[in-house]
């Protein structure tokens, strides 16, 4: 009974229109727009990297070994599960192209057999095969490297003592995504190009992969199981088309969940509007519900009816949302995947769409709930008197499902994002701005009214001051709405900044010019020769290099006993010593004599060391070359991983690691004008060596970063546009009362300037009480990403931090001025006739 006439009082209002939920229906639908967008967009990727799994792997499994190939045992077990077995080697190597001058560059080497690729095509320009781009010495590289290098097909380049003749421009290829970051620029070429390279020498730092053609029906769970099992001490590493992309699935995945809990912040501020649009709307009906009520009409009744009628405009929103967000990525979708490096398929996606018409639902009852239930307890004569706000809290029902509605959506979110403390700081740190904000809206208000109080002497300021401070006024809607999508704005650019200042200040002042690998035993005494004499050169720091795979601790598998950790990911840069390093800082335990021979110690990274749990005297066993050796600790040293300088994980005595095929690595420091002569008389000396130019590795993860920090960004502006549409419908809520107070001041002779610049004043004040306590919870915020979740050193981003504040005030006073026009052309005869 109660809901079918609730029903049909709501029908009856929603006759009149849309008029007075405008706002609520851009705030709402703008918010779900984004999240839906984010989340189908994130799904396309997903789908596509699923879909084209093998492709992306460049087989249905891959067998992956360390600065080895698979040994004849090995072999024959991959060709006794497999159709086909193709044989790639990764490595980085120098480009040398001798013109009038030699030009230098790195790449990142792809060398291929005859099979290459089992699955999917590779795409050159001119087109060609494959096979007849790299017959012979041919080679294929990508345009960004051909370009650097002015290399055009049938241009001759040099890596180790090999000279190559570039056929084509790589377009794309199958396994690009399996890859993972890569300091260079891909050039493939054939395996066997390389006999006399010198490239591929004992100990040189390169990677096998077996990509394995399976039978029809092959059960890859099994297999992995097997290979494990069978070679379990060979450092062999499985993957399958399960997983193909490997890091960059899981890369794609936490982007696209911080992404889409930035849309949640950007939803919040919607919140805010859709409650000012629903108690702006109830000021409307005051006569209406007073009237209901005097009829007899139940609580609930009225509840129902508005709840109703709001609910559907709601619904209205929910699904302009997800129509924009879940079609405009479908609808782009051609355009966006000629722009990605990995395969997408975009189209609808059912829980994409899901998740965001849960977080919109969610959204509008929390913040539509609160209103709502406070309206409900105001009595008939309070609402003929006009007033539909009372101060009283809403009955404990309605708190109670108020606060299982936060959970709801609390839980939903750390359910569907997959990342626990991720999403709980990010919910948190919303809800803590929502509450300081809206503590601050009201110290805004006192403040105001203090002004007001001693401005006396100037009209515009006392006038300005006293609409701010006035108990119904704008203030709150405000504050919360610029507030929180400034907050968010103010948060990423302090993040931001800070990330960025990272990079300058953990740098050391003096870096490395160069970083040399693959230094062979026989060549580091004429390599470090060349560099003793020269003038310009102030430091070089060599160390023998092996890379090894920790397997085990104390005996039981590493994983299990640490958990996961970026340490037990993949293999480690690992040396060997006799005595302890120059500038060796030793936390616990000692040093090795220098003539021990006995069983193999082991030195430990510190810091690293804790985070795994380890103690002095635990064993840890390292797959090297596909031998295991277990180590007893015997001390742990400090290792600073930001001087851009040699540092390792481990280090073991002398006698352990001496004899095991190996390569020197090196640092050189150098003035920068002496940079190019060193490259090239080592590089003509050992064509085989590889330089890294420090500056050019920095300025490829500063790109990187530069790519997530441009994304947080715009998720961020989603939410600052919110929010000024949040702003505007608070200025529109109150156009009518600031119709009335100008007709007032007219009628008592204000002039048009005198009333423009009041309305200009609160707007400014508004903006800069919105702009002052942004800043503070921005830099809350990001004080407690950079420490916690960055482990960096916070300083506050000064220019970042006023144009927020700017950029506060502009907004207001944009949108204050925006909504003057009407009530300054207003007549006062008229207008105070109506409100008679």
């Amino acid at each position: 009974m109660i809901v079918r006439h609730a029903s049909r009082i709501a029908a009856r209002e929603l006759r009149g229109g849309l008029a007075g939920f405008r706002i609520l229906l851009i705030c709402l639908a703008l918010g779900v727009a984004a999240i839906a967008a984010l989340g189908t967009v994130r799904a396309g990727i997903a789908d596509g990297l699923a879909k084209e799994g093998a492709a992306l792997l460049g087989g249905d499994a891959e067998v992956e070994f360390t600065y080895r190939f698979a040994r004849p045992d090995e072999s024959d077990w991959m060709a006794s599960i497999a159709d086909h077995v193709s044989e790639t080697v990764d490595f980085r190597s120098m480009i040398v192209v001798e013109r009038n001058t030699v030009e230098r560059s790195l790449t990142q080497v792809r060398a291929v057999d005859d099979l290459y690729p089992l699955i999917g095509t590779v795409d050159l320009e001119p087109p060609m095969s494959l096979s007849d781009a790299l017959a012979g010495t041919g080679a294929v590289m990508e345009r960004v490297l051909a370009d650097r290098l002015e290399l055009a097909p049938g241009d001759r380049f040099r890596m180790g003592q090999t000279e190559f003749t570039l056929s084509a421009i790589l377009q794309r290829y199958p396994d690009n995504a399996a890859a993972g970051f890569a300091l260079g620029p891909r050039t493939i070429v054939r395996t066997r190009a390389l006999d006399t390279s010198g490239l591929l020498a004992e100990g040189t730092l390169f990677s096998t992969q077996y990509r394995l053609n399976l039978p029809e029906g092959a059960d890859l769970a099994q297999l992995e199981t097997a290979a494990k099992n069978r070679f379990s001490d060979r450092g062999l590493r499985w993957r399958d088309s399960r997983n193909g992309a490997g890091g960059t699935a899981r890369f794609v995945d936490r982007i696209g969940a911080f992404l889409i809990l930035m849309g949640l912040a950007g939803l919040a501020v919607g919140g805010v509007g859709v409650s000012a649009a629903v108690r702006s709307y109830l000021d409307g009906k005051i006569k209406t519900i007073a009237t209901l009520k005097t009829l007899g009409a139940q609580r609930s009744v009225i509840f129902w009816a508005y709840l109703l009628q709001i609910g559907a405009i709601a619904g209205l929103a929910v699904m302009l949302g997800l129509i924009i967000g879940g079609g405009v990525p479908v609808l782009l979708g051609p355009w966006i995947e000629t722009r990605l490096p990995i395969p997408a398929n975009f189209g609808i996606s059912w829980p994409a769409l899901a998740e965001a018409a849960l977080y919109g639902v969610l959204t509008a009852l929390i913040f539509t709930l609160w209103p709502l239930a406070k309206a409900e307890r105001v009595k008939p004569a309070s609402l003929f008197r006009g007033a539909s706000d009372v101060g009283r809290l809403p009955s404990w029902p309605f708190l109670a499902a108020l606060v299982s509605l936060v959970c709801l959506l609390v839980g939903a979110a750390i359910w569907l994002s997959g990342t626990v403390w991720l999403t709980a700081w990010t919910l948190g740190g919303i809800a803590l701005a929502l509450a300081a904000l809206a503590v601050s809206a009201r110290m805004v208000g006192w403040v105001a009214r203090q002004l007001a109080r001693r401005s006396r002497g100037t009209p515009a300021l006392r006038l300005a001051t006293g609409a701010i401070g006035a108990s119904n006024g704008e203030t709150t809607a405000v504050v919360l709405s610029l507030g929180l999508g400034l907050s968010v704005l103010a948060a990423v650019g302090q993040i931001d900044g800070n990330l960025r200042l990272s990079f300058d200040q953990e740098l050391p002042k003096v870096a490395p010019s160069y970083f040399f690998v693959d230094i062979q035993p026989e060549q580091i005494d004429g390599f470090q020769a060349r560099l003793d004499g020269d003038p310009d050169v102030s430091k070089v720091d060599t160390a023998p290099m092996l890379r090894g795979i920790i397997s085990r601790i104390n005996g039981q598998p590493a994983a299990e006993f640490s958990g996961p950790h970026w340490v037990l990911r993949g293999d480690r840069g690992l040396t060997y010593a006799a005595g302890p390093p120059i500038d060796a800082k030793l936390t616990q335990g000692r040093w090795w004599d220098e003539d021990y021979n006995g069983p193999p110690l082991l030195s430990f990274a510190a810091e690293e060391a804790t985070e795994l749990g380890l103690s002095l005297g635990d064993e840890v066993t390292v797959n090297i070359l596909g031998r295991d050796i277990t180590a007893k600790i015997a001390n742990f040293q400090h290792v600073s991983w930001d001087s851009a300088g040699i540092g390792f994980v481990m280090t073991m005595n002398k006698a352990a690691l001496a004899g095991a095929p190996h390569s020197w690595i090196a640092t050189v420091y150098a003035q920068e004008q002496a940079e190019a002569a060193i490259l090239r008389d080592l590089a003509n000396a050992y064509p085989n060596i590889t330089a890294i130019r420090i500056r050019d590795a920095i300025e490829q993860v500063s790109e990187l970063v530069e790519g997530i920090s441009a994304a947080t960004r715009y998720g961020a502006l989603v939410t600052l546009i919110t929010g000024f549409f949040v702003l505007v419908g608070a200025a529109l809520a109150g156009e009518r009362q600031r119709t009335y107070e100008a007709a007032i001041l007219k009628t008592l002779g204000a002039s048009k300037a005198r009333i423009l610049s009041s309305f200009a004043l609160r707007a400014a004040f508004l903006g800069l009480g919105a702009g002052v306590v942004a800043l503070a919870a921005g830099l809350a915020g990001g004080w407690a990403v950079t420490t916690f979740v960055m482990e960096n050193d916070f300083h506050v981003i000064w220019s970042n931090a006023v144009a927020v504040v700017i950029g506060g005030i502009a907004v207001s006073t944009v949108a204050g001025l925006l909504f003057a026009i009407r009530p300054l052309s207003a007549r006062p005869a008229r207008v105070l006739r109506a409100a008679d």
